[in-house]
């Protein structure tokens, strides 16, 4: 595997690449970011992983400075699935002044469930991954890029933004990795105490649960009076052991509206997904299920 730490090296290295299969990531890897990896392996011709942490993705409370970095272990997990190419930019090598320039995500997109909770959030996502995009994918005419459903509003952000800005570059899904009882693997898991842990599993138990009760609607019952009582039947629950719950929210795939089709009429059943966002201690997750 061959590391760089620039743009200019990063650029050197793909020089004779034609069509690069890229999965930006932000380090303490586990076992989804390496699907990611085998999948983005399949696709184009020279296989890049970033690690770097974002600073414009963190709000003035959040984890920046005690979020996990693990280098050695990234390292060997990236050569044990044949990575070709390690860009870990430092700072000031992605950002050698500060970075007046942004990307603003679409509102009506970003400003809802993450964005209502975490400002800003997203136009930090879109201003790294476009600036990520011009490092790796400049002079390409074609790449592929490779983000988790687990986070499916950041998943659905970028895809609009790569289409807005007629990138030449196509956005694959890969599912969601989670441990023996379900819960979503995640870089933030190791902050859960032990007994925190045992109780983490039930945020996905709640999702699957609405997502089994919502298959025996009938057709005559009413969606998004269901889904509504639905989405507070689920919350209590997680309240009542002991979670700080954000938001429970079935939508819709396609653009993360309510499940309403645009002349009122409920839509496909197959066109669906519940996303949640709790806390369990001081410990914030999220975890999404598509119907």
């Amino acid at each position: 595997m061959h590391i760089v730490h620039t743009i200019a090296e990063l650029r050197q290295a793909l020089s004779t690449a034609a069509q690069p299969a890229f999965v930006p990531t932000m380090g303490n890897l586990h076992r989804g970011h390496l699907s990611l990896l085998k999948q983005a392996s399949t696709l184009g011709d020279c296989t890049v992983a970033s690690i770097f942490v974002n600073r414009l993705q963190f709000l003035p409370h959040e984890d920046f400075d005690s979020y996990p970095r693990t280098w050695r272990a990234d390292c060997d997990a990236l050569e044990s699935v044949h990575c070709d190419i390690l860009f870990a930019p430092r700072e000031h090598d992605l950002y050698p002044e500060p970075q007046r320039y942004k990307v603003m995500a679409d509102p009506v997109l970003a400003s809802k469930l993450e964005g209502s909770f975490r400002p800003g959030f997203f136009d930090g996502v879109c201003t790294v991954v476009l600036k990520l995009f011009n490092a790796v994918f400049a002079g390409k005419p074609k790449g592929f890029a490779v983000f988790g459903k687990k986070d499916y509003q950041q998943l659905k952000v970028i895809e609009a933004m790569t289409k807005q800005f007629a990138l030449p570059i196509d956005i694959l899904a890969g599912e969601t990795a989670r441990d023996h009882d379900g819960l979503a693997l995640s870089s933030r898991n190791g902050y859960l105490r032990a007994q925190e842990r045992l109780k983490a599993a039930a945020l996905y138990k709640h999702l699957l649960a609405l997502s089994q009760a919502y298959q025996t609607l009938s057709g005559d019952q009413p969606v998004a009076a269901w889904c509504l009582a639905a989405e507070h039947d689920a919350t209590r629950r997680l309240s009542e052991l002991g979670w700080q719950v954000d938001y429970v929210s079935v939508r819709r795939r396609v653009d993360l509206e309510p499940p309403i089709d645009s002349q009122g009429q409920p839509i496909a059943k197959d066109s669906l997904l519940v996303l949640a966002a709790a806390k369990l201690g001081q410990t914030r997750l999220i975890d999404n299920l598509e119907f």
